[in-house]
């Protein structure tokens, strides 16, 4: 039985959700930054009953949560300088101080955002005349460096460097040829720092206003689930739930990552989490090392794509589209119900490819687990019941953690005293910490782009390049956002293609929810996208199979996520798989999608024969479109897989 520590588990949520492992500090430093933290976290709530303005409010999170990143993140830089030199890296104490540069950076982050709170009003006005002092000029470059080296230190190099090219593209681009598509007439370093630093284009735009409103509600709410025993609960449902069957195992552990997703909304996270527990059991019931941990994967990832957390790129939909968060939930829940049924599909193929056996595991009955411990759903569906009566997300999901916190106590082991609320609080904070990087800095490309019109640009760049034709442009956009998300985080990937690749997408006629919903799906399946399939490096790290392999079968086990989100902009009916559309059309299209995932599954699982998986792989893809003509051409085609397997089967030897 493989076993993963606590501290193991850490190391590997921090290295493949692209984080940095933080720093954990010790003695009276560990308690002011946990205050800190939890002050912050009390803050947010405070402010969803007694708002602040926007972009005040942005600043006094943004100059709280920056200084924190220094002191909780290492810059490595030491240990950079000895891999240059070709030297043995020094082995990092896990409660190293922070050094005097990260005290310095930690007091200059604090200052440079300080500063334009002192007269927020005569700030702005520079801002919007264009008339910026040498002091506006000096804060804006120094907190322009310091969310580069903040960004390097959380989710790693690329997406600073990314950053900073688009910084030297304002600059310079007047020097690239009128001719080109690209081409700017270039701006100076006031023009620069007028966007990113004193409006809502650049440092404090929608990103940042999502991390500093949305996101860390969210994970308050997430801490103070964790905190009250729900993780614990949602895991021995699970494995209470299936019992029997020789599928049962793997049932069991994509069932317990969609409910541990509600806590987490964090893919890898989930994954480790999930994994420590479940690959004993998934090694008992016969499950090879790849094929363990791509249902560990495909079961965590699952966690950015299902309601009612999703993942932070879920709430700048919201925002971009003008839309209530509950308006996102509904239109994520049919494809959250094709990508398990999916995965249950390939579960039950590979149940009798691999010979499993079903496990008996020690866990108490579901149905006295729920009347025990039922109570952690409440707050789930509160928010849902809430947001559907027009509270705002903010107010529901504050609602819903003050009714955690008080259900608490109905468990004497998890009951949350004020100690176990300050950790709750702090927690919510340090989770939010990297999210909150990547969405300040990525103001820097949002900037850069609406002040050079280069997101126009390229979209018709990308149109250009496939002829117009909408089935090549959604296929390089796929691409092209799964590239992007093998470089940079799932948030800041979306980020940068939704300015980018959705408007070539609109330019075709894809409506803009469609658009930007096929872009968070590849933005979020990037973290399984070979060659490096961040999910599934965890897994394998767990269960101690091939990376590669592993993260080819968590890929087989996704399958249906990569194409599902195609129906959405191939045919205008696409908006049935979004809840969008007439009742009876989306119950019609959900059950042909369904079919086509049926189809896609007898495709990859490789209990059929070639001739069948081939013949049933292009009827889930005529399926897909779901237009009359190719559904009716993919039921007939189905119906010719089905029948050329059982003849195959009748002519094989028992």
């Amino acid at each position: 039985m493989t076993e993963v520590s606590d501290k193991r588990a850490a190391e590997l949520v921090s290295a493949a959700e692209g984080e940095r492992p933080a720093r954990e500090l010790s003695g009276p430093l560990r308690l002011g930054v946990w205050i800190i933290g939890g002050l912050l976290s009390a803050y947010s709530l405070v402010v969803v009953f007694q708002p602040v303005e926007p972009v005040q409010h942005r600043m006094t999170f943004l100059a709280v949560a920056l200084p924190l990143v220094f002191l909780r993140y290492r810059s490595g830089l030491v240990s950079l300088v000895r891999r240059l030199r070709k030297q043995e890296p020094l082995e990092q104490r896990r409660d190293e101080a922070p050094t005097v540069l990260d005290w310095v950076l930690a007091a200059l982050s604090l200052g440079v955002l300080l500063y334009p709170l002192l007269d927020i009003d005569a700030f702005r006005d520079r801002g919007s005349s264009s008339n910026l002092n040498t002091w506006d000029i000096i804060g804006g470059l120094g907190l322009t460096v310091l969310l580069l080296e903040a960004v390097r230190r959380t989710v790693g190099a690329a997406l600073s460097i990314i950053c900073g090219l688009f910084l030297v593209y304002a600059y310079l681009g007047y020097y690239l040829p009128v001719s080109w598509p690209i081409g700017h007439r270039g701006f100076d370093l006031g023009q620069i720092i007028s966007q990113l630093y004193t409006g809502t284009e650049g440092f404090f735009g929608v990103p940042m206003q999502v991390a500093a409103s949305y996101i860390i509600l969210f994970t308050i709410y997430g801490a103070v689930l964790d905190y009250s025993g729900a993780s614990k609960f949602f895991i021995d449902l699970s494995f209470a739930a299936f019992r029997k069957s020789r599928a049962a195992p793997g049932r069991t552990v994509t069932t317990a990552g969609f409910l541990l997703g509600t806590v987490s909304g964090s893919g890898t996270a989930t994954t480790v989490s999930l994994g420590s527990v479940a690959w004993p059991v998934l090694k008992r019931a016969g499950y090879p090392r790849e094929a363990a941990g791509g249902i560990l994967a495909a079961s965590g990832i699952g966690a950015i794509l299902s309601p009612p957390t999703l993942g932070a790129a879920a709430f700048i939909i919201a925002e971009q589209l003008g839309v209530s968060y509950l308006t996102v939930l509904l239109y994520a829940t049919i494809p959250t119900i094709l990508y398990y049924l999916g995965i249950f599909l390939a579960i039950e193929i590979d149940s009798r490819r691999f010979g499993t056996h079903a496990v008996q595991v020690d866990a108490p009955k579901a149905g006295k687990l729920m009347l025990r411990f039922g109570y952690h759903f409440s707050s789930l569906i509160l928010i849902i019941v809430l947001m559907a009566l027009d509270r705002s997300a903010f107010q529901s999901v504050v609602i819903a953690t003050f009714v955690a916190f008080a259900l608490s106590f109905l468990d004497p082991a998890h009951r949350m005293g004020p100690k176990r609320v300050g950790q709750a609080l702090a927690k919510g904070t340090l989770e939010v910490l990297p999210v909150t990087a990547v969405c300040a800095a990525a103001g820097i490309i949002v900037g850069v782009i609406t002040q050079t019109g280069l997101g126009l640009n390229l979209s018709s760049i990308i149109v250009d390049v496939a002829a117009g034709n909408l089935i090549f442009t959604t296929i390089m956009a796929g691409l092209a956002v799964m590239l992007l998300g093998l470089a940079v985080p799932v948030t800041a990937s979306y980020i940068i293609a939704a300015v980018i690749i959705a408007p070539a997408l609109m330019t075709l006629g894809v409506a803009k929810a469609e658009a930007y919903m096929f872009i968070f799906y590849y933005a979020v399946l990037s973290e399984v996208s070979p060659p490096t399939a961040l999910s599934a490096v965890a897994a394998a790290a767990i269960t101690g199979g091939n990376s590669y392999r592993t993260m080819m079968m968590t890929w087989r086990y996704t399958l249906p996520a990569f194409l599902v989100p195609f129906a959405f902009v191939l045919t205008p009916n696409g908006q049935a798989l979004l809840a969008q559309g007439p009742i009876g059309t989306i119950l019609a299209l959900t059950a042909v999608s369904g079919v086509a995932v049926l189809a896609l599954a007898m495709a990859t699982g490789g209990f059929t024969g070639w001739p069948e998986r081939v013949i049933a792989a292009v009827a889930g893809i005529l399926l897909l479109f779901l237009e009359p003509v190719p559904i009716v051409a993919g039921f007939a085609v189905l119906a010719v897989a089905t029948a050329v397997h059982l003849i195959r089967k009748r002519r094989t030897p028992a």
